[in-house]
């Protein structure tokens, strides 16, 4: 870009207020925002958790502290912090001497998803999403009855195409069985700490199964997409409609049997199941096909009357040729900051100019005109670019 020209903003240093309301308090190296009447104070231990950033909020009014529910997996405590505050309820959060991928944060103070979990919960929210160059294609949700062919069209998808789709690792309660590796298989995980990371909206979907928690996170699926590969959710109905309910923006597909006769037919060729369980699963599918056509929550429904052409008719949904088996979506890549910087802002741009002895006069510029996304999961759409200052 050459060198940038002459900015007229204001510049956001520690220990002062200004007309963007942010206040960095140098003492304890924690930053305080204000937003109309109340302070958010960001930093410190979240409920004494050494890795989760903690945010409490002052009410000027009341002159009353409190502590919100932080939905989302947020950012680990750092030796300083830079905060701005953006149009559409969110604050803007850059760490200090952080990794590339660990630098750019959001917290959502007032936007729709942070109101609406106020009124679900019936207390004060924030909630944090991981900032991310560019953007990505849609996670997809395949659901269908048991002996549908769901697997084997997730199958053949994954086969043609190995470098464009991944599944999203479940969580679980249960012990891990011979061989099965903690992060491959599952993640395996402590009850209670499920159950508050439920709580903390961490999760898409959960089940209870035979005393066990197993469910997706929302970070399982961000992490397959930051990786530049489309996510797939195999799951239920039931896991369907709790994922079309939260925030996560998603492709809904039911894929549904020709017929009720030929759906038993699959299943007895099986020749798995005895007469009890094959019932059991008739009847499980006859209710599930009755939610999947019904409930709203699938945009699209196949049926697999020919597995081939099932198939190729899911691929054209997806925007799949047989021409272009690449995706054209890319990895993630971090957002390397210098270690010590200032932070200004101009408009919809944010300018962090590199500091201290050596520097070579460098300026990065954070385009966030185009986000989108957001808690709790990833804001994704930011446009980095770096510039000479003069």
């Amino acid at each position: 870009m050459g060198e940038a020209p002459a900015f007229f903003v204001n510049h956001l240093e520690n220990g002062y207020t200004n007309g963007f309301g942010v206040k960095s308090e140098p003492k304890n190296r924690d930053t305080s925002v204000q937003i109309g009447d109340r302070s958010f104070v960001i930093g410190g231990n979240h409920e004494g958790n050494p890795l989760f950033l903690g945010v409490q909020i002052h009410d000027k009014i009341t002159n009353k502290w409190s502590s919100p529910s932080v939905l989302g997996t947020g950012p680990k405590p750092c030796k300083g912090y830079s905060a701005i505050v953006l149009k559409n309820g969110r604050i803007l959060v850059i760490k200090k001497g952080s990794a590339s991928d660990d630098s750019i944060w959001f917290l959502e103070v007032d936007t729709s998803f942070v109101r609406e979990q106020k009124k679900l919960l019936g207390r004060e929210v924030v909630a944090w999403s991981k900032g991310v160059r560019g953007n990505a294609e849609k996670p997809i949700v395949i659901s269908g009855p048991s002996g549908v062919g769901k697997g084997t069209l997730i199958s053949m998808l994954m086969k043609e195409f190995p470098s464009m789709f991944g599944f999203s690792v479940s969580h679980t309660t249960r012990a891990p069985r011979f061989m099965e590796k903690c992060g491959v298989h599952y993640h395996f995980t402590d009850k209670t700490v499920m159950e508050k990371e439920i709580k903390d909206g961490k999760f898409l979907e959960f089940a209870s199964v035979h005393g066990n928690l197993y469910g997706t996170s929302i970070e399982s699926v961000e992490v397959v997409t930051d990786s530049g590969k489309r996510c797939i959710l195999d799951i239920d109905v039931q896991g369907a409609r709790s994922v079309k309910a939260s925030s996560l923006d998603a492709i809904f597909i039911f894929v549904c049997p020709p017929s009720m006769n030929e759906l038993e037919d699959r299943l007895r060729a099986r020749g798995t199941e005895t007469e009890e369980q094959i019932q059991k699963r008739l009847r499980n599918a006859d209710a599930e096909i009755k939610a999947g056509e019904s409930s709203g929550i699938f945009e699209h429904i196949l049926y697999n009357d020919n597995l081939e052409e099932c198939y190729k008719n899911l691929k054209n949904l997806l925007g799949i040729d047989d021409h272009a088996p690449v995706n054209g979506v890319e990895a993630v890549e971090g957002i390397n900051l210098p270690k010590e910087h200032t932070v200004t802002k101009m408009e919809e741009k944010i300018l962090i100019q590199e500091t201290g002895e050596g520097t070579k006069n460098n300026m990065i510029v954070l385009d966030l005109s185009s986000i989108n996304g957001g808690a709790p999961g990833r804001t994704r759409g930011i446009v980095l670019d770096t510039v000479k200052s003069s």
